[in-house]
């Protein structure tokens, strides 16, 4: 019965806000508020009305069908009967699904970073292959991808590479790349064909504000350098990268993409401030680890999460199992939705179960 009583308490909270704001009694900032939760709980009071409405359905062809005489009145009867039963369970799961609290970071816009690991410059091709896959999914899915830093090598692989990107839900779709991500493949370079392992790191940030984070001018160290291209050589003349040092977490952020010293600093400061607020949110999961059951992978970059095996058009996602022999639709982007759509899936699953399990 805990199910009809958050259902409830939705509409009513629902029909309060409705009320509210057709009354005229409300001051602009509570009637910005009033309009933001309405539009937030509104679909979810859609699809409830729609399984009160099946239930009720279900209640009069249970009825109907015990009380027909006529045969074959009580035939379609049972028929109308067994087709709602059978469809009322994935309504009642969407529900649910709508019911479970939201990560507050859902909504925000993400920082994207991607580093080479273990595997020298094949790494460093496979991670500037990656950051290229997010790019083409992002601009599938309509997405702003722009590019932040990129760290290159003489071969054209990415040392480490980030890019903030920004739309409609971006952070919820992303969330699960973070981790290690390997490959398997025989490399460009590689003159007798044999296939070698490498890995590359992904982390998904959530983009903060400064309210989000404060961060005091007296905890930082900055330095300022000439920024570097690949092979050592200098992009520029002056001293326009920059590296921010944030002394009581130790994290360290370098920027040298940009050839003005203050856009360097501001961009250092986007990804410092999404660090530390990613840091902050892992903490407190960390306080809730034992009762989370719910957690698709830990978001750690030294997690394996994925691998590539491109000698068998193979990409393997190893938190949920699934494979898919599709290795190149995946690295156009083009079927990365079909791993997101699952891993989110198996998410809402198992925090479905964590919450049925609760007393």
């Amino acid at each position: 019965m805990q199910l009809d009583e958050n259902l409830n308490r939705v509409l009513s909270r629902v029909a309060e806000l409705r009320d509210g704001m057709g009354s005229g009694k409300l001051s602009p900032d509570q009637f910005t508020a009033y309009s933001k939760e309405y539009s937030e709980l509104e679909p979810i009071a859609d699809e409830i009305t729609a399984l009160h409405k099946g239930r009720a359905e279900l209640a009069q062809l249970e009825a109907m069908a015990a009380a027909e005489t006529d045969p074959e009145m009580k035939a379609l009867a049972q028929e109308e009967l067994f087709a709602l039963r059978d469809s009322l369970p994935a309504l009642e799961r969407r529900v649910q699904v709508l019911l479970l609290p939201k990560d507050e970071a859902d909504d925000r816009n993400a920082i994207l970073e991607v580093r080479a690991g273990t595997g020298g410059d094949e790494a460093a091709l496979f991670a500037a292959d990656l950051f290229r896959m997010y790019q083409r999914y992002a601009a599938i899915r309509g997405w702003r991808f722009e590019v932040m830093d990129i760290a290159d090598t003489p071969l054209g692989g990415y040392k480490e590479a980030s890019a903030e990107i920004s739309g409609r839900g971006v952070f919820a779709r992303l969330k699960f790349e973070s981790g290690a991500h390997r490959v398997q493949r025989v490399p460009e370079t590689e003159a007798q064909g044999r296939i070698h392992t490498s890995a590359a790191t992904v982390a998904v940030l959530p983009e903060a504000e400064e309210v989000d984070v404060q961060i005091d001018d007296k905890d930082l160290r900055v330095d300022v350098f000439r920024a570097q291209g690949a092979g050592g050589q200098h992009v520029n003349k002056t001293e326009s990268a920059v590296r921010i040092t944030h002394l009581p977490t130790g994290i360290v952020v370098v920027m040298q993409d940009e050839k003005s010293q203050h856009k360097n600093r501001a961009k250092a400061m986007k990804i410092l401030r999404a660090r530390l607020y990613e840091a902050e949110r892992a903490a407190k999961d960390a306080v809730r680890a034992a009762d989370r059951k719910s957690q698709v992978g830990s978001g750690d970059r030294s997690e394996r999460i994925r691998t590539y095996n491109f000698p068998q058009g193979r990409v393997t996602d190893h938190r949920i199992n699934l494979t898919l022999y599709k290795i190149e639709r995946v690295m156009a982007g083009e079927a990365l939705d079909e791993l997101v759509e699952a891993l989110i899936a198996e998410d809402e699953a198992a925090r479905l179960a964590a919450l049925a399990d609760q007393p």
